[in-house]
């Protein structure tokens, strides 16, 4: 994990199915399965049987995890677009499009593409599996019918080692760390792309008067509205990622894809952040609304030895925003320093 704070106070780091199952089954805890991977995940369970959606349900929320079910597979896509679960329990018979598509389709969007797949299936032939573990790159399969508590081990263990790892962000689940430093490294040898870097200014303003807990909630609005607009924008693989400490996100893409999706990101920006704020406050003008900065830079722009000096270029990109904490901008362009 790299540390980059040339400029900034805050350091840049870019870095059961059973047959039957019982309630008291279902209350038998052991000592080392008090605490889930981390407070309150989030998991996606997708599984058309209702007994066993409403089971796992049931004994996934009595073990401190917030629980969504999807019954279709396309229903499971649309609850990944609108919120980014910790982890999927996928199962591989659905009543639409296979669990396989569905994983597939995880780990083709940006992101999505991280989120450990724990596969759930009936099939033990050889081609299913090799399906699962190939095409879906799924991080864990479990035959049915499974024992609850060893799948509830799985999950804990899949979320805990992404965490562990620091591959993920703790709050929006996007990249950070050394998946984000993975994908800068690539940019020296390559050419094509453009490496956008976004700040939300007035972010630690907000914070300090609304709290960390709102501020949470500003970070995954923005994340989703970053990938939302990727998806929309551009079909050619973009990467969204965010730094482990501070309001920091980067998007790399080629660069015929980055106007219209930084231009679309900003509008729906300053259109929906007021939603964060006191009606009094926002009444009363009592604080300058949150707007993102945004710098953007390409390999015309180097070359660039190491990661170091490339995010120290954008940074520098970014700095030359800093006027736009002041305020809101009308123009949201005015904000996005280019590499044009």
């Amino acid at each position: 994990m790299v540390c980059l704070a040339p400029a900034w106070p805050n350091p840049l780091l870019f870095p059961v199915y059973t047959t039957v199952m019982t309630c008291q089954a279902m209350n038998r805890h052991s000592p080392d399965m008090e605490t889930p991977a981390r407070p309150r995940a989030t998991i996606l369970v997708v599984e058309d049987d209702a007994d066993i959606a409403r089971l796992l349900h049931t004994y996934l929320t009595s073990r401190g995890f917030h629980v969504h079910v999807a019954t279709r597979g396309r229903e499971a896509l649309e609850v990944c677009r609108a919120m980014l679960p910790d982890l999927v329990l996928l199962d591989v018979r659905l009543p639409d499009i296979s669990g396989y598509e569905v994983g597939m389709a995880l780990r083709a969007a940006p992101e999505t593409q991280n989120i450990p797949i724990v596969v759930l299936t009936a099939f033990s032939e050889r081609e299913h599996r090799l399906t699962a573990h190939n095409q879906v790159r799924a991080d864990y399969l479990l035959d049915k019918p499974f024992d609850i508590e060893e799948l509830y081990l799985v999950i804990r263990n899949q979320i805990d080692q992404g965490r562990r790892r620091g591959h993920y962000h703790p709050v929006t689940n996007l990249p950070t760390g050394e998946l984000v430093n993975a994908r800068l490294r690539d940019l020296l040898v390559t050419d094509g792309w453009t490496l956008a870097l976004l700040r939300i200014a007035g972010f630690e303003h907000f914070t300090q008067r609304y709290g960390v807990v709102v501020g949470e909630d500003v970070l995954k609005f923005t994340a989703l509205l970053l990938c939302d607009a990727v998806r929309q924008y551009d079909g050619c693989g973009a990467f969204v990622g965010q730094m482990v400490v501070g309001p920091y996100f980067v998007l790399i893409s080629p660069p015929p894809a980055i106007p219209a999706i930084i231009a679309d990101l900003t509008r729906r920006f300053d259109a929906d952040i007021r939603l964060h704020y006191g009606y009094r406050d926002l009444r009363e003008g009592r604080f300058p609304q949150m707007l993102l900065a945004v710098a953007t830079i390409g390999p015309e722009d180097g070359p660039f030895s190491d990661i170091r000096e490339l995010t120290e270029a954008a940074e520098r990109r970014l700095i030359a925003t800093a006027t736009s904490d002041q305020g809101p901008s009308s123009n949201p362009h005015s904000r996005n320093t280019s590499s044009q």
